[in-house]
């Protein structure tokens, strides 16, 4: 009996101890709860004005969250007595260890995070970046996805992206396709121009400002070189390019002009 006694006096000592402390840590937790809540849900509406990426405003808004709710519990932990010091340290060394062991993902997280902020590109434009082609896919956390011309899907880490160069041909709304077309030297050079010029001009997905142009651009060793100028939509590029390039060639052929090739002389001598 009285060893019965002796427990429920040290039990009602433990209540009058840790009794107030409990219940203002459950006091805080809620209350903090109801605080973190409040606030993502003010963030989410402010990210919703703005012209971020969908992807990134739910990252941010989860990071955000976990930060808050990290914060909670440790403040939770202190109030309740407990020595939050080597948590802490505990925290930060694991923080730091994730670190080292996923710094390129880091780096491409970084990467992404810049890229749909400043966004050099978004999605469906057609860029050139760290040596590969292609429109905009999809625009990750971690990767750009581009669709090349050879209907590829290539994956390229943020990280690289963000820190190389990017040649973005939708940003100012048109591209100029660039062809090299030579004749002969014997050829009529303005009358060749002038076939050249009709082709792009008669073209509808060539635009007619800026103007396609046509002009010396070399003497080569066999021929007189055309630098063949039309300009169109990013989205037309192959069709303008492939189309022209076909239709140059009928034209100087049905005009009797030359279009010349390499030759090979083969000399005999008589034993």
């Amino acid at each position: 009996m009285e060893k019965a006694q002796e427990w429920v006096n040290y039990g009602i000592e433990l209540a009058k101890e840790f009794g107030p402390k409990l219940i203002t840590a459950i006091l805080i937790y809620i209350i903090g709860s109801w605080i973190i809540k409040r606030a993502i849900k003010a963030l989410t509406k402010v990210f919703s004005k703005s012209k971020y990426e969908d992807s990134l405003q739910k990252f941010l808004l989860n990071l955000v969250s976990w930060a808050l709710k990290i914060f909670l519990i440790i403040l939770v932990i202190s109030r309740l007595g407990v020595d939050v010091t080597t948590f802490a340290a505990v925290i930060a060394a694991a923080g730091l260890a994730i670190g080292m062991a996923l710094q390129g993902s880091l780096a491409n997280f970084a990467g992404g995070v810049l890229i749909m902020i400043f966004k050099p590109y978004k999605i469906g434009d057609l860029i050139e970046a760290q040596g590969v082609l292609g429109v905009v896919k999809e625009i990750e956390i971690f990767t750009t996805k581009l669709t090349t011309p050879q209907n590829k899907l290539a994956i390229v880490p943020n990280g690289t992206m963000a820190n190389g160069n990017i040649i973005n041909y939708t940003a100012e709304g048109l591209i100029r396709v660039d062809m090299t077309i030579g004749v002969g030297y014997g050829e009529d050079i303005k009358k060749a121009k002038s076939v050249l010029l009709e082709v792009l001009t008669s073209n509808p997905k060539v635009l007619k400002d800026p103007a396609p142009s046509v002009n010396v651009e070399a003497l080569g060793e066999s021929s007189v070189d055309f630098a063949v100028r039309p300009f169109c939509k990013p989205g037309d590029y192959w069709d303008v390019y492939f189309a022209s390039l076909e239709n140059c060639k009928l034209a100087l052929d049905r005009e009797g002009i030359e279009i010349p090739y390499p030759h090979s002389v083969e000399i005999h001598k008589d034993a």
